[in-house]
């Protein structure tokens, strides 16, 4: 990966390459989580698009400003709405633990109390909502965030992936394993639509932008004495030169993470939890008969993966600076990362680690490859040929196919990923 990410520095540009390393980090973490999940429970999640999402709204709502105004307007009508989501939530708990000898009557009980609760959190709300998204729209429109400094929103995204999994995982973990995959799944599209229409939370389809950064600016990389000195013993270009040191910067972070979460990972695959799991994962029956709580393992285990695919949530809306929920695509953030664990190998944390950067890799160059290739290929014919020109317009779909392609022979001729599980 290394001669390959400095092929495209040479060839391309170093920019883009260390771009691409910091994607690649991102999408290591993103891989490790559904590993954690798939090669050490066999849990089936369809839905790694809504806890990476949840893991964007962590940012947003730690490191941005809070606006006073809409605090003002409606602030105090959605703590009340939320309070009443809560107490009716809890109610219902109670009912449901308490209400077991009335019968029937217990679902007509639970039925009712959710709907005077839910009527009454609206009617507390949904003026709050009217009077925040008035607040200068264009600009915010907004509750905002608590304004502290965004590398916390790391953690705090993967408390609310952890805290989504539980919800789902209590609900669906103890049923057929093909319900999962559907709960998961529905969850995540959930999660999209009210991070795309809430826009008192999120300024939905509106988008965040400048989110603060954990690196410097390039502006203020430029205009430092000692930046300027260094950049003219080395006759670098100054713009270029800033740009990189701050990808530099955040390649850094990120690899602190990754390296973490490996340590952490491999610390628990190698221990008893993990020789546990693995045998939960191999012969439910037999764990079962063993005294081994399958569903309590299985809950844990995918409370774990989802926060960690919420902290590289969290991690790439960093990267971009701004949050856009329109970008969630299933495609990207549930199809690929599942590529990634596949093609490197699941059950092995290194095999995902580098799934994540070869599926990452080619997921990014496959068009200026194909654009190439097409190129070369067409080099014969006339430059005006309908055929020529018809190739080179459609370049871009050379991803698709080149995905298509890697997926296929990692399954022909290594069906087990690039680095196989080590059976322990």
């Amino acid at each position: 990966m290394a001669l390959m990410l400095s092929f495209v520095g040479f060839v391309q540009s170093w920019n883009l390459a260390f771009s691409l390393l910091n994607m690649c980090l991102i999408s290591a973490i993103m891989s490790l989580g559904v590993n954690i999940q798939w090669g050490y429970a066999g849990l089936f999640n369809a839905g790694v698009m809504g806890f990476a999402a949840l893991g964007g709204l962590a940012a947003v709502l730690v490191s941005m400003d809070p606006v006073p105004a809409a605090w003002a307007a409606g602030g105090g009508g959605i703590g009340l709405g939320l309070v009443i989501g809560f107490v009716t939530i809890c109610a219902n708990i109670y009912l449901w633990k308490r209400a077991r000898s009335h019968g029937r009557k217990r679902y007509w009980l639970i039925g009712l109390v959710i709907v005077v609760g839910y009527s009454l959190m609206r009617l507390a709300i949904d003026p709050s909502v009217a009077a925040i998204e008035a607040v200068d729209p264009a600009m915010t429109g907004y509750l905002g965030g608590l304004g502290l400094p965004i590398i916390l929103s790391w953690f705090v995204g993967g408390l609310f992936a952890a805290a989504a999994a539980w919800v789902v995982g209590k609900i669906a973990l103890g049923l057929r394993s093909d319900y999962l995959a559907i709960a998961t799944l529905g969850i995540s599209e959930i999660i999209l639509y009210v991070l795309k229409f809430e826009d008192w939370l999120t300024r939905g389809v509106k988008n965040v932008n400048g989110l603060p950064r954990p690196v410097p600016y390039e502006v203020d990389l430029q205009e430092a004495a000692w930046f300027q000195e260094i950049i003219t013993q080395f006759n670098l270009s100054i713009v270029e030169a800033s740009s990189l040191l701050v990808k530099l910067c955040y390649a850094g972070l990120f690899l602190i993470v990754l390296l973490t979460i490996i340590w952490l990972s491999e610390s628990a695959l190698r221990g008893p939890w993990g020789r546990m799991m693995r045998a939960i994962r191999d012969n439910e029956v037999a764990a079962n008969a063993m005294g081994k709580s399958v569903t309590a393992r299985h809950l844990q285990v995918f409370v774990l993966g989802s926060a960690v695919i919420g902290i590289a949530g969290a991690m790439l809306v960093t990267l971009d600076g701004q949050f856009t929920p329109t970008s969630y695509q299933p495609l990207r953030f549930t199809f690929l990362i599942w590529v990634m664990v596949i093609v490197g190998g699941s059950g092995n944390n290194w095999g995902a680690v580098l799934g994540g950067f070869v599926v990452w890799f080619f997921w990014i160059e496959a068009e200026p490859i194909g654009l190439w290739l097409i190129t070369l290929l067409t080099s014969g014919m006339e430059p005006a040929h309908w055929l020529r020109l018809h190739l080179i317009e459609n370049a871009a779909h050379t991803r698709l196919i080149t995905m298509g392609l890697v997926l296929l022979l990692t399954l022909r001729f290594a069906p087990r990923g690039l680095i196989p599980e080590v059976k322990r």
